[in-house]
């Protein structure tokens, strides 16, 4: 039992800062009564999160290489639990959403070194075990954050989200500082810093363009102010990462479309499968009027389904080409969302069922040989730098799409709301409100569940064409051979993609 401490020490971690990812969609509604937050607000509690993980992970996992993982890692736990503190005391929803950025960050520490720690702790059958156990995690991780959110929500309040992280966080810390080695890489090289700027401040103003789009209009100067800020600093993050000797992401790995097709298919794969969710939660309690515990107990198939399909299959979908899993399961996954676009005034939880389950399938499918494939896509030196820009597009797609979506959930109770026949005065204001889950005093109960009902399935209409225009764009790609990009020019591995093994320090007892 002693020799898997290690093993508990990073899943401890992994599994808490994945479940925060959605373990506060069902505790939405309540954060936005308990806070006075609009739909914008509720959108960044999400968004902020995703966005400080994708922005992060690739800066601290070279960083980490230079300073040691275990140092980085325990200082994400640290911040982490002091962020988590700071989310579930939060008195307003600007606290709030900073708190879950820092938050982030932690979480991005965490996630940036937990297989770099379980390569150097474990090796040959027990390095095997310990990774399949983390993916487990993983897994289990997206499983029960729903549940777990609305558990706690219901019966202990929306705070005890954040603060259940506390004793979670304190074990791992003990754990980790005495059971895993330090590590570093000697031959680390300095971090691109500029790089890591340019790519947070474009994927934060691309965002804030979508989110702010719809209500400010697209003409507006703080939409016009975000669009230039997003092409002006993409164009600086290719410019430095094309000139920079040790770029943050080799910017050459994207001439193979194998590497292209991996990367694209982790941005709408979270896109597609997990950022509807949040609105779907949002009907299912401020429409239906069920709890938070039902509504984390509505979404549970999809996250069983996928569990299980990955655990039972993982092996032997890995070795099929990558396009029948990847591509396929995209195909499912938009499958899986179209069946759920049968919403009217009438239907209840259960029309959402079937389809939950379908997309499930897809992730199950996909989730297993997204990293594989990543890998196999590049030279062996390039296989860190592979794992944290999947990681990055990942994450980047959760953000976009669920800035996206609730554009179009908004625009759609806005049309619907606007019809003359319904004799809304202020359809815009009216969309607001019932977009972040608060009652709209004088419209009629009936006519919120179609108007709801309305938005919600172009919203799971637009997640389904993603994932199935991504699926076709993948299959493409992904029938190229694999052309990895060649190793740098003076023939040393990447700071944050070292392929050699490296010797743990520590004494004994650490180890």
């Amino acid at each position: 039992m002693r020799k898997w401490w290690p093993l508990i020490a990073v899943s401890l971690g992994v599994f808490m800062l994945l479940t925060d990812i959605s373990i506060v969609i069902v505790a939405l509604p309540d954060i936005g009564a308990a806070l006075g937050m609009d739909f914008d607000g509720l959108q960044w509690v999400m968004d902020g999160y995703a966005l400080a993980l994708a922005a992060l992970l690739l800066g601290l996992g070279a960083l980490a290489d230079r300073v040691g993982r275990r140092r980085v890692y325990t200082a994400g736990l640290a911040v982490f639990a002091v962020a988590s503190l700071g989310c579930g005391l939060a008195p307003n929803g600007g606290v709030l959403i900073a708190a879950r950025i820092v938050q982030a960050t932690g979480g991005a520490a965490m996630f940036a070194t937990a297989m770099a720690l379980l390569n150097l702790a474990y090796r040959g059958r027990d390095r095997a075990v310990a990774f399949g156990v983390w993916g487990a995690v993983s897994g289990a991780a997206a499983a029960t954050g729903p549940v777990a959110g609305g558990l706690l929500t219901e019966y202990l309040g929306w705070r005890s989200v954040f603060l259940v992280n506390l004793p979670v966080a304190v074990a791992a810390v003990i754990l980790t500082r005495r059971t895993l080695p330090e590590s570093r890489n000697p031959d680390a090289h300095r971090i691109d810093l500029p790089g890591a700027a340019a790519f947070t401040v474009a994927a934060g103003s691309a965002v804030l363009l979508l989110i702010r789009g719809g209500a400010d209009g697209w003409t507006s100067p703080s939409v016009l102010g975000a669009a230039g800020t997003t092409a002006a600093a993409l164009a600086v993050f290719l410019l430095v990462e094309r000139r920079s000797p040790h770029p943050l992401l080799d910017l050459a790995l994207f001439r193979s479309p194998v590497f292209t097709g991996v990367m694209l298919c982790g941005l709408v794969y979270s896109a597609a499968a997990f950022s509807y969710l949040p609105y779907t939660s949002l009907w299912l309690q401020s429409v239906l009027g069920r709890g938070p515990m039902a509504a984390g107990l509505t979404l549970l198939p999809m996250s069983l389904v996928a569990f299980a399909v990955s655990a039972r299959a993982g092996r032997r979908l890995a070795v099929l080409p990558p396009a029948v899993p990847l591509a396929g399961g995209l195909a499912v996954i938009g499958a899986g969302a179209l069946l759920q676009c049968t919403l009217d005034a009438s239907s209840t939880w259960t029309a959402l069922l079937p389809g939950l389950a379908l997309t499930g399938l897809g992730v199950g499918a996909v989730s297993p040989v997204l990293a594989a494939g990543a890998m196999a896509a590049v030279p062996p030196e390039r296989g860190g730098m592979a794992g944290g820009a999947l990681n990055t597009f990942r994450q980047l797609g959760q953000a976009l799409g669920i800035a996206v979506l609730g554009l179009v959930l908004h625009q759609g109770l806005r049309a619907s709301l606007a019809d003359g026949s319904t004799g809304v005065p202020d359809p815009e204001a009216a969309a607001r409100a019932l977009s972040a889950g608060a009652p709209v005093p004088g419209i009629p109960s009936e006519l919120v569940r179609a108007a709801f009902a309305n938005a919600l399935d172009r919203t799971l209409l637009v997640a389904a064409l993603t994932a199935l225009v991504g699926a076709a764009v993948v299959a493409v790609l992904l029938r190229a051979r694999p052309t990895p990009a060649r190793p740098p020019a003076d023939g040393r591995p990447s700071a944050n993609g070292r392929a050699t093994e490296e010797r743990p320090t520590g004494t004994l007892a650490q180890r």
